[in-house]
């Protein structure tokens, strides 16, 4: 979900009019976000060998400040790219 925020900002001395769009918590409407990290280990096998390998895998989303509510980075780019869209088609 995104939110609309227009303001007057100062750049240099000068007023310029920008429009700011937020991605926001589909639950509670809060655009306000803490990263959290899971880190882990995915072990298997390989043709050429008995030994278990293992990957490194961290896993990276956002929890809403607010309800707790978590997204995917993913999610939060697939948000971002449809308000490009939009505001394109605008």
């Amino acid at each position: 979900m995104l939110r609309v925020s227009c303001g007057r900002y100062v750049y240099g001395g000068i007023f310029m009019d920008d429009i700011l769009e937020f991605f926001v918590c589909d639950s509670c409407s809060n655009k306000d976000f803490s990263p959290l990290y899971n880190f882990s280990l995915r072990f298997h096998g390989v043709n050429f060998s008995d030994e278990l390998i293992y990957d490194e895998m961290i896993e990276e989303r956002y929890q809403c400040t607010k309800c707790q509510k978590s997204f995917s980075k993913k999610e939060i780019e697939e948000g971002l790219s449809e308000l490009r869209k939009k505001r394109k088609m605008d």
